[in-house]
């Protein structure tokens, strides 16, 4: 059960949304158009049933449903309602095309580029098992009061850009980078469950992911203390562990990334979080 503030300021957001779809008969809110690597935060029915590009969401008990539109999403969604009438209403939604920085770095050794064959396979597995870990899926919804930055600082990296290195495409970056002294506290952006801790991961180093319900989770990399553990109950603000530079990092910094299951979304877009 989530508190009474939490149930006034989720619907706060709610009402700051625009509406492209709603009847006295049968409801359907959201959003006119979002950007790529959006959460968007609908509301419905609570009976109804709905359904995103052909994938079932959740619905709560108050109507409300999320889902994430990733970094190249195509310019429409599609979002699709049957309700308990077994009327059914279905609308697209305009998605926003995003220019991401992109950096080209030739001459570098090529050792550096692509790792020997042993660290690859260790890399491939231990990514395996944090997508495994994003597809957790149940109902709670811990993310309905919003989010909060876990730290105040410069940002020193966002979401979708991507380096290009001796003409190899690397992966885009999936979260947002502030700087911050070594050991800095992070706290949680939102309550929920710890579903991920390791302190040793190659590419990430200390990596924690905290489960919000409904396919959200929140992921934080390259940390150099962690405070929590596996099937934790995290609170928002509580704090998880330290900023650090491990892994595969060039300085001290904490990144948070931002999943709705497989999707990698941009923690600045979230609503509640403000950037300094």
């Amino acid at each position: 059960m989530r508190s009474c503030a939490a149930r006034s300021i989720a619907t706060g957001l709610m009402l700051t949304i625009p509406l492209l779809a709603n009847s006295a008969a049968h409801r359907l809110d959201l959003p006119a158009s979002v950007q790529q690597g959006a959460l968007v935060i609908g509301h419905a029915e609570a009976n109804a049933s709905v359904q995103f590009d052909g994938r079932a969401l959740h619905v709560g008990k108050d109507g409300t449903f999320v889902f994430g539109v990733g970094r190249d999403a195509p310019p429409k969604a599609q979002i699709s309602v049957e309700y308990s009438d077994h009327s059914k209403r279905s609308v697209s939604l305009g998605v926003i095309k995003r220019e991401y920085h992109i950096e080209r770095v030739d001459g570098l050794p090529q050792h550096t580029v692509t790792p020997d064959p042993e660290l690859s396979a260790r890399i491939e597995r231990e990514q395996a098992a944090v997508a495994e870990t994003r597809k957790r899926d149940d109902e709670r919804e811990d993310f309905l009061g919003g989010f909060e930055l876990p730290i105040h600082g410069r940002i020193s990296g966002v979401y979708g850009s991507q380096r290009i290195d001796n003409g190899t495409p690397k992966s885009a970056h999936m979260g947002l980078d502030v700087a911050a002294i070594e050991g800095t506290p992070i706290h949680a952006p939102a309550p929920g469950i710890v579903i991920f801790a390791a302190t040793d991961l190659v590419l990430t180093g200390g990596t924690v992911l905290i489960d919000h319900g409904f396919g959200l989770s929140s992921s934080f990399l390259h940390m150099s203390k962690l405070d929590i553990k596996v099937g934790d109950h995290i609170e928002r603000g509580q704090v998880i562990g330290n900023v650090g530079k491990t892994g595969r990092a060039s300085g001290p910094h904490m990144h948070w990334g931002f999943n709705w299951f497989e999707q990698r979304l941009d923690p600045a877009l979230l609503p509640g979080v403000q950037l300094k």
